[in-house]
């Protein structure tokens, strides 16, 4: 008797599903224990590269925690692809709707910080825009420009201090976090990805110009919106940290 692949994936997903009728070796002998052995590794695999991939989540949350709710994840979000990098993906998501979770206000938003650094060290490369390139347009013409925004650069906007958390939980030292706001730019200027602060209305800025706003106009928008925006110091961030790529009228 043949097993489908949707009771297949259930069986392998979930201890309490029974194994599925019909499922045998190739010496046509029941799978049992075999089976059972079989969806453990994966249940530990699966866990294991959520743990890699958000690896705060996991010290916030604490092993114990941290399996039990990963088991729930995986049961309703298996991985769509072969490649463990990409597992996770709708981790913060889930976070974010798990309601035995819904005191910790700023796990989803700590969890799409992870899932950022791993996208930015998986973009694809890119030149950056340089200094001199920048101050080699004239002013006139500076404003009608459109700036490329480099692949591996994500955004991450937040009610929380998600970067002094992710901070104080992965570096040594670290101040405590401070109950304010803050939204994170990630680079990756060399080989792995950089998290810093964004000034006052740099990431709304930043989305400006990721959606094709001229340089004139996603400055007028934020300071709308922003007035202490600081357009000459949130470029000088941008230029360090090799954000941009390219510029184009």
């Amino acid at each position: 008797m043949s097993v489908s692949q949707t009771d297949f994936r259930t069986a392998i997903l979930s201890a309490e599903t029974p194994v599925p009728t019909g499922l045998v070796d190739a010496q046509g002998r029941a799978a049992g224990r075999r089976f059972d052995v079989y969806r453990n590794n994966v249940a530990v695999s699966l866990t294991e590269a959520l743990e890699t991939g958000f690896p705060v989540i996991a010290k916030l949350l604490g092993d114990e925690n941290f399996k039990a709710i990963a088991g729930v994840f995986l049961r309703q979000s298996p991985p769509s692809s072969p490649l463990m990098m990409q597992y996770g993906d709708e981790f913060p998501r889930f976070l974010a709707n798990f309601e035995p979770l819904a005191h910790i206000g700023y796990l989803a938003d700590i969890a799409q910080m992870e899932l950022a650094l791993r996208r930015s060290y998986h973009a694809a490369d890119c030149a950056p825009l340089t200094s001199e390139t920048l101050g080699a347009i004239a002013p006139d013409d500076l404003a009608e420009q459109k700036l490329g925004i480099a692949p591996s650069t994500q955004i991450i906007q937040s009610a929380w201090p998600i970067f002094d958390i992710w901070t104080f939980n992965m570096i040594d030292g670290a101040p405590k976090p401070r109950a304010i706001a803050q939204d994170v730019i990630i680079t990756r200027p060399d080989f792995d990805p950089e998290p810093h602060i964004l000034p006052t209305g740099g990431a709304d800025f930043l989305c400006e110009l990721r959606a094709g706003q001229t340089l004139g106009d996603a400055a007028e928008t934020t300071i709308a919106q922003h007035p202490n925006f600081d357009l000459g110091a949130c470029l000088g961030q941008l230029l360090e940290h090799q954000a941009l790529t390219s510029l184009t009228k």
